[in-house]
């Protein structure tokens, strides 16, 4: 009897994130990965041309990444969190407010970036119960957010197809634009007067699921200007363009002042396992210390603070660091922008822009705009026949390889989109 293929098992038995398995592609059996390859169950490789959902920034299968998680494996595998603590957490903790823009003291370990953009909600939201300030509890949000996929991150991001079977169940956020102006402004500052607003949620420079929509430094710096003046925390959701993406080591790191909350994950460890971390002032800290129980932040989660991750973590916070490696981040957004200049060329490409190692740009098409757009269509399955991973939000087509990825492997990728741009019906 012939033995079930690795894929023929999936379909039988496995319920893939973000897939309507009614359509599409059958998944790709992937047996290893290395630096920016994934090697697939036929022989083929294929080029990680998205960093595996944007946060292998350093490469799969890193000897050093590797290296670290087998000595802790061997020393401490995992404990709870709640009653006991470890070196590896405690020294991250450390190098990470170091590393980060100045101003944070604590850090709380969660386990992805929805849960660490949950955890600075939460956070924000009871530190004004605690003040017994119960009113305070409305949430701003930029348009066109994304935040995770847990109801409060769900909540803080844009309206679509992700949330919109949960819409009745969502809590209500105001928003305004990334393009700030002096309209959005007094908008904003008008919510804030209301009294009610607890916090102001953003992803700094790059909107990411939102289709890679850019903004600049400046934007965020009228927003939170006014939010200090109204009290109201301010949160920057750096899970996707903390660690180098946008070439600081955080974003945050080009505003005026640094946001009260900074969530980070993808990055963190490489890629290489799930850990997420919330950084926060010592003064919102202090809003939960008391001699009265029930004021206690009560939020955990079985693997906060795995030492195995946070060694991990501590090893690619050590190499993401190195003028090595940014030297390579460096040297990828070069590249970007010649070939920006070449993209602008296609008919019916809009919008080319790129920030550090992201490469972006519209391909407008079909009856919907956004993420269930029809004009990438097939363009996954495309780019994989031609060895290179690259995995379109709709209407829009980028490249967010890992910081390792050799000059001429990108110039592959650039060639793939190319051919795929030249090819695609309009």
């Amino acid at each position: 009897m012939k033995k079930a293929s690795l894929v023929e098992r999936d379909r039988r038995v496995v319920w893939h994130p973000f897939t309507q398995h009614a359509m599409g592609d059958l998944p790709l059996p992937v047996k290893a990965a290395k630096g920016s390859f994934l090697y697939l169950e036929d022989g083929r490789s294929v080029l990680d041309g998205i960093s595996s959902w944007w946060c292998n920034t350093l490469g799969h299968g890193h000897p050093a990444l590797l290296r670290a998680a087998r000595e802790q494996m061997e020393q401490l595998d995992h404990v709870m969190f709640a009653s006991f603590t470890h070196e590896p957490a405690v020294a991250l903790a450390e190098e990470l407010l170091e590393s980060a823009p100045a101003g944070y003291s604590r850090v709380f370990f969660s386990d992805n970036g929805s849960t660490a953009c949950e955890v600075a909600l939460k956070l924000a939201l009871q530190s004004f119960y605690n003040m017994g300030q119960r009113g305070r509890v409305k949430i701003i949000a930029l348009e066109d957010g994304y935040h995770g996929d847990t109801f409060g991150a769900m909540s803080a991001g844009a309206a679509g197809p992700f949330s919109a079977p949960f819409a009745d169940l969502l809590f209500s956020v105001e928003r305004v634009p990334a393009s700030g102006g002096e309209e959005a402004y007094e908008r904003f500052r008008s919510l804030c007067q209301q009294g009610d607003v607890a916090a102001f949620i953003f992803e700094p420079l790059v909107q990411g699921a939102g289709g890679m929509k850019m903004h600049s430094p400046a934007v965020l710096d009228g927003y939170l200007a006014i939010a200090r003046e109204h009290g109201v925390v301010t949160i920057a959701d750096e899970v996707m363009t903390g660690f180098g993406r946008l070439g600081p080591l955080f974003a945050s790191s080009l505003l005026c002042t640094a946001p009260d909350i900074m969530c980070l994950s993808k990055g963190l460890t490489g890629g290489t396992m799930p850990l997420a971390v919330t950084l926060v002032k010592e003064a919102l800290f202090e809003q939960f210390l008391s001699s009265d129980h029930s004021r206690t932040f009560f939020h955990g989660h079985t693997y906060t603070a795995h030492p195995v991750a946070c060694a991990v973590a501590r090893k690619a916070l050590e190499l993401t660091r190195t003028p090595e490696v940014a030297a390579d981040r460096a040297r990828i957004e070069r590249q970007h922008r010649a070939f920006a200049d070449d993209l602008g060329g296609f008919e019916g490409v809009t919008d080319v822009r790129v920030c550090g190692t992201i490469l972006a740009c519209d391909v407008p098409g079909g009856s919907q705009r956004g993420y269930l757009s029809s004009a990438t269509r097939g363009a996954d399955s495309f780019f994989v026949n031609r060895g290179v991973l690259l995995r379109p939000l709709g209407d829009v087509l980028y490249v967010l390889p890992p910081y390792c990825t050799a000059a001429g492997d990108l110039e592959r990728v650039y060639e793939v989109l190319s051919e795929f741009l030249a090819a695609r019906p309009r």
